[in-house]
């Protein structure tokens, strides 16, 4: 994935998130329409997320019994429900992930 692509993407969630959430803006959406725009940044966390976790380049499908960052995007998840932090989360995801690729995976 490009850094402009990822440029743009991030360009799209804080326009409509600013846009149409700030109260400042004169604009008023209905409260549907609000609750739909403030899942826009999750929703295309996800979808730039699920290529990098499942696909490994051009060799196609990573294989499951070695993928750190499934096992890492399990873990996040996990502890997600546990922690109720983002920062907490980010930091343990991310030290699990990295545990799991030099001292574990390397080892099977």
């Amino acid at each position: 994935m490009s850094y402009g692509l990822i440029f743009i993407l991030a360009i799209i969630i804080y326009f409509n998130r600013y846009f149409f959430l700030e109260p400042k803006v004169a604009i008023r959406l209905p409260k549907f329409i609000e609750r739909m725009l403030s899942f826009s940044a999750p929703c295309l966390l996800s979808v730039i997320c699920v290529p990098i976790i499942f696909f490994d380049g051009d060799a196609g499908l990573r294989e499951i019994s070695t993928n750190a960052y499934l096992y890492a995007a399990i873990f996040g998840c996990l502890l997600m429900f546990k922690v109720k932090n983002v920062l907490w989360n980010m930091v343990g995801s991310v030290t699990f992930f990295y545990l799991l690729l030099f001292l574990i995976i390397p080892n099977i």
